[in-house]
């Protein structure tokens, strides 16, 4: 059994329900999702919009390869409504982020792990440290507790829905 880390986010629509049906897909489509972080709000990173994101970290045991984990994201993001620009950054329903599967390092056309800007977002650090403060990021070899210490990116953050709410939802 591999854990898989996910960031999710969402700043169009419903945000919050965007992300609990998210961890719903995840939990039926990729495998048992056993962690859930705080949803934090945040301005958006890397471009400009009106409304802010909501952002969440889930842990996740699957079966699946990381090419088919990317698959699964793909298809719910699709269910989801997300639409693809072509612009690196925009405003979208939900967005669904790998950052980690387990220590293994993947560089392949369409799929790097670990994510390779998770280290320079506070809205992914933030939520991961609330759940697994001393995971160690295998590129980096150092803690998420770490990495978050020595982030630059001052973008404030907020805790929108803490994680006992977002488990009653999600349970619904």
């Amino acid at each position: 059994m591999a854990k898989v880390y996910f960031s999710t986010g969402s700043n169009q629509g419903d945000r919050l329900n965007s992300l609990v049906q998210a961890a719903k897909l995840i939990d039926s489509l990729i495998g048992k999702v056993i962690q859930f972080s705080p949803v934090v709000e945040s301005e958006p990173w890397g471009f400009e919009a009106e409304t802010t994101f909501y952002n969440q970290v889930l842990m996740v045991e699957t079966q699946l390869t990381p090419q088919q984990v990317l698959n699964q994201v793909l298809e719910i993001e699709t269910t989801l409504g997300r639409k693809r620009s072509g612009k690196e950054y925009s405003s979208r329903k939900i967005d669904i982020d790998i950052l980690f599967y387990n220590e293994k390092q993947v560089e392949e056309n369409n799929l790097v792990i670990p994510h390779p800007l998770l280290h320079k977002r506070n809205f992914v650090l933030q939520p991961l440290v609330e759940i697994v403060p001393d995971l160690v990021h295998p590129v980096f070899q150092t803690t998420i507790s770490e990495l978050l210490s020595q982030l630059k990116d001052s973008s404030r953050i907020s805790v929108a829905v803490e994680k006992e709410e977002f488990t009653r939802l999600f349970n619904q």
